[in-house]
């Protein structure tokens, strides 16, 4: 898979940022020494999802009858943005749980917007239909090679901006991002996955040695609400992943708070997921363990980011 994230890396270069990482001290987030922090919120339309939809559109010959997504709103955001770019017309089916700062920004695009469903799960299977009638290229939010690919070349980018990493802690929706990041990794550093709570399903399904659908819901239900993790993501991280844990609302919100209050960076709730599992205890690095967190999305209204 480090072939495909390759690829997908010159193939979307100039079109994604280079995000930033930072070093602060974790004392604040509950870590001895240095912590390691990567900010995709700072991403082309405000989390990692360019980096997927980007790839998925420059991998297919031809686009000409439109692009059709499914999303809680951080991909729709991210299609809509890489089709204006490349010159498409894109469709958007967006649940009514997602936010009003994404639904702006997809709009904002130009892309059509269509809300409909309760989940994530409800919103995909109108998207599906919309594009079997019309023969629009489907962009899967995390579920196809090609996105899991893109979402790789983070990853890869972390590894070259702090190669000193043991561990890095990623947010689980999906398992696009996860599956791309430990494909790039391959068990050369460890990759933990970080799940709410009240959407374990890359948690279930590892338990269950495969995808299973579970109930998803709380704070970051518009980001990481995906009822059942994808194959493309699964079948990486039962390989590279070390392990999955779970955090608590209320740990999320304090990686919120904290965030605001000792590094000034403001990021929606699935986007503190990872770094909620030091608050909570979920995750406990050994002493002298070089911790990254990837901070994966910011499209939320600040009010609600600063608790």
């Amino acid at each position: 898979m480090r072939e495909d994230i390759e690829r997908a890396a010159a193939r979307i270069e100039g079109l994604v940022r280079k995000t930033p990482v930072v070093w602060v001290d974790g004392e604040a987030f509950g870590v001895q020494g240095p912590l390691t922090l990567k900010l995709e919120q700072l991403q082309h339309s405000g989390s990692f999802k360019a980096r997927g939809a980007f790839n998925r559109l420059l991998s297919v010959p031809d686009a000409s009858a439109g692009v059709v997504a499914a999303s809680g709103g951080n991909h729709g955001a991210a299609v809509a943005y890489a089709a204006r770019q490349l010159g498409h017309r894109a469709e958007v089916f967006v649940p009514e749980i997602s936010s009003p700062a994404k639904v702006r920004f997809i709009e904002a695009c130009g892309a059509a917007i269509t809300v409909v469903g309760r989940n994530y799960a409800e919103a995909l299977e109108a998207s599906t239909v919309r594009a079997e009638e019309g023969g629009a290229v489907v962009v899967h939010a995390y579920d196809q090679p090609e996105v899991v690919a893109g979402q790789g070349t983070l990853g890869r980018e972390i590894e070259e901006q702090a190669p000193e990493l043991d561990t890095v802690l990623v947010a689980v929706g999906g398992a696009g991002l996860i599956g791309g990041v430990a494909g790039w990794y391959r068990g050369a550093t460890r990759v933990v996955g970080v799940e709410p709570e009240a959407a374990p399903s890359l948690y279930s399904a590892l338990e269950a040695g495969g995808p299973v659908d579970v109930e998803t819901g709380g704070l970051a239900a518009d980001s990481l609400g995906a009822r059942r993790v994808g194959r493309v993501g699964f079948s990486v991280a039962r390989r590279f992943v070390e392990r999955v844990v779970l955090v608590d609302e209320a740990s999320i919100r304090e990686a919120q708070r904290l965030l605001w209050e000792s590094v000034r960076l403001i990021v929606e709730p699935g986007g503190a997921v990872a770094l909620a599992a030091l608050l909570a205890g979920s995750y406990r690095p050994e002493p002298g363990e070089r911790v990254g967190v990837l901070l994966c999305g910011a499209n939320t209204d600040p009010k609600q980011a600063i608790p």
